[in-house]
């Protein structure tokens, strides 16, 4: 028999900032792709700098099927999905490596430590995260949302060691665009839905996702980082049901061309 092979898929848009990293922690893998969406920094000069095999789609699916992209790119026997901004550890790329060699099941899931704003993050509904993210090629895909994408696949998993080091907001800057970029994919993908939104249900929404992620999730017990966090929750749910709203109503106003139109 043929031993194992390892893809590693990778989805990027201007991520040069850890991108370098991410790439040096998978060096071990046979075959790396990355997927990219129209970078206009060093992302592409450096995928390829690190022997990745860069594919270039200018449109924007979303990132369920974006990842479904990168996936369908590698006929490797096994895979490893993550994000630009996720390390994998020594102990993680070792327990890949043996994961593979000895497989106990089709789907492994990973142990993610995520930090925000420099600041690792243990409680808040961000830790523990165990992922799915290891997979034998054709035993799982994403789904297709738009954002909050999630693996699709039958069966028991097992779980790995070592941790996947996850850079997910850097500063300020990154927070607030992706507060923006969250909240309209997700109006969107429930517009589609057929959902509604108002006011009422954003400002609702909104300090329960404070509430849940300050308090029920112990937010508090991650000091300053918790509570931003539980802020951004709290606007992104709010402006996300805002924006909802705004597109129900974009629906109800009635097209230019019949604006003018007297009732006879």
């Amino acid at each position: 028999m043929n031993p194992p092979t390892l893809g590693v898929a990778i989805i990027t848009r201007n991520a040069a900032a850890r991108l370098a990293e991410c790439l040096a922690s998978v060096a071990f893998a046979d075959e790396i792709v990355v997927v990219d969406s129209g970078s206009t920094d060093t992302t592409l000069e450096i995928a390829r700098a690190h022997g990745a095999r860069v594919i270039e789609h200018l449109d924007w699916p979303g990132f369920g099927p974006q990842k479904n992209r990168a996936l369908d790119a590698l006929a490797t026997t096994w895979v490893l999905s993550i994000d630009a901004d996720e390390i994998v550890s020594p102990q993680l790329a070792a327990s890949i490596h043996a994961a593979i060699a000895e497989p106990r099941a089709d789907v492994y899931e990973i142990d993610r430590l995520s930090s925000f704003c420099g600041q690792w993050v243990r409680h808040s509904g961000w830790y523990p995260d165990w992922i799915p993210r290891l997979f034998r090629r054709g035993a799982a895909r994403f789904s297709g949302d738009l954002v909050h994408e999630r693996l699709v696949f039958e069966g028991p998993t097992q779980r790995l060691d070592g941790r996947l080091l996850h850079y997910s907001y850097e500063d300020f800057e990154s927070v607030l665009r992706k507060l923006d970029a969250y909240s309209s994919a997700g109006a969107a993908q429930r517009h589609a839905a057929g959902q509604r939104g108002s006011f009422g249900k954003a400002v609702a929404r909104g300090l329960w996702a404070f509430v849940r992620t300050w308090i029920l999730r112990r937010g508090f017990l991650d000091g300053r980082a918790g509570f931003m966090i539980a802020v951004f929750n709290a606007e992104t749910v709010y402006y996300r049901f805002l924006k909802l709203a705004h597109l129900d109503e974009a629906d109800r106003r009635p097209a230019p061309q019949d604006a003018g139109k007297s009732v006879q």
